[in-house]
């Protein structure tokens, strides 16, 4: 048994059915990085750096803090992050500190003109085609489309989970008309957040910028493919909030508020700040006949690390995981049907070697708290495995035959997604 999904929300692995429905739901997008004006010229000769050999934990802080230093000394801020991923070799992504002009100037509120000049040509078109079966058992081929943006030189491109998962195939569209065959590097449904890559080593990657420094009024420009075929369009609008907790599809998430305009086909697309830096990666937007400016978009901050994990591993490491599947039991209905008598979160699923299965969690059983702390839904209680980590002991009230039964669970690292 799973939570369902409120009705007015919608996340399809691909983003546009064919034919299209057109119904509000999550969007995805991209497109390419700017054209080479003076800032990009300047950017350029602040942030490239020869590819560093894949380096230990030790190696990148020292890598880090070098650039630091000798970023001070040049005169600008700047520093990169290097991961080393599984062929052995090494992905860069640039992480922006201060933005200068070629007179060393800093480059602060641009226009949406050249905040667009210097980051279309990282923003990229996806489209997929995954198999599919219709309601006469026919084998077809159904469509989806979706944005995302260019995060190396040597193209790795970060999208959205659900535009590309399930796909049998996807084609990135870059700014200047190419398409290519991408590869599927890894991807994590938790945070809706997949790494793809395209074969090529002259891409223009975006800039990270540092989404714990916004302020709710900032400028935002998204840029994306709307309704799967209007690639490159720019929206601009504010921050409406910070650290919105939004639950989708079951999942709770923490993210960036937006009343820039967000339409199907945004999703996977970037949301940038005014010094041309992303700040967020387009996820959904609220629907309904009656709503407007709601989009929503994960914190680059966020998305960072996943990212790097998924360019690394494939999958997300060193996540703790207890190993149930759970429902929230919220109505008489649902009681009845679930053969239950009160209303709470129930154990759907125990899985096999997992820690829910070493500490004797049984199906039906429900959840009073976790390390004392009461536990109303199946939400409150991801947050709470989520603020652990991997070898961790937690302490489980179930309630059981009307009777409360305390669990001790060690948890698991959540293994890669099958």
């Amino acid at each position: 048994m799973e939570n369902q999904v409120p009705n007015e929300w919608n996340q399809n692995n691909s983003e546009l059915q064919n034919p299209p429905v057109m119904k509000p739901e999550m969007m995805a997008d991209n497109e390419s990085a700017p054209q080479q004006n003076d800032t990009v010229t300047q950017q350029e000769a602040k942030y490239e750096k020869e590819k560093p050999t894949p380096p230990q934990r030790t190696h990148r802080a020292l890598l880090l803090g070098a650039s630091l230093l000798l970023g001070g000394i040049g005169g600008f801020g700047g520093s990169y992050l290097a991961d080393a991923f599984r062929d052995h070799q090494t992905a860069v992504i640039y992480q922006s500190v201060e933005q200068v002009d070629k007179e060393g100037n800093s480059v602060t509120n641009m226009s949406v003109k050249d905040v667009v000049t210097n980051t279309e040509q990282s923003v990229v078109e996806i489209t997929t085609e995954s198999a599919a079966t219709d309601t006469y058992f026919q084998q077809m081929v159904t469509t989806g489309a979706g944005s995302g943006v260019v995060i190396t030189k040597d193209g790795y491109i970060v999208t959205n989970h659900h535009v590309v998962d399930g796909a049998n195939k996807i084609t990135v569209r870059t700014k200047d008309g190419k398409e290519y065959d991408a590869k599927l590097i890894g991807k994590d449904e938790k945070t809706d957040l997949a790494v793809i890559k395209i074969s090529g080593d002259s891409f223009t990657p975006a800039i990270f910028g540092h989404s714990s420094k916004l302020s709710v009024g900032d400028e935002a420009i998204a840029i994306g493919n709307p309704l799967g075929e209007l690639g490159g369009t720019v929206t601009r609008g504010i921050i409406s909030a910070l650290d919105r907790e939004i639950t989708i599809d079951g999942k709770t998430m923490t993210l960036l508020q937006t009343d820039t305009a967000i339409n199907k086909g945004n999703s996977g697309g970037g949301l940038f700040n005014t010094e041309g830096e992303l700040i967020g990666i387009v996820n959904a937007k609220s629907s309904g006949t009656s709503v407007e400016g709601l989009g929503f978009a994960i914190p680059i901050d966020t998305a960072k690390d996943v990212i790097e994990s998924l360019i690394a591993n494939g999958y997300v490491t060193g996540r703790p995981q207890l190993g149930v599947s759970m429902v929230d039991i919220t109505d008489e209905i649902s009681a009845f049907q679930s053969g239950v008598s009160e209303f709470g979160v129930y154990v759907a699923k125990v899985s096999e070697n997992s820690a829910a299965a070493a500490a004797g969690m049984q199906v039906k059983d429900r959840i009073v708290s976790v390390d004392g702390t009461e536990i109303s839904s199946a939400a409150e209680l991801a947050k709470v495995i989520d603020s652990k980590k991997v070898g961790d002991t937690i302490k489980i009230v179930v309630e059981r035959d009307h009777k409360q039964v305390t669990l001790s669970a060690t948890l698991k690292e959540a293994p890669a997604a099958q």
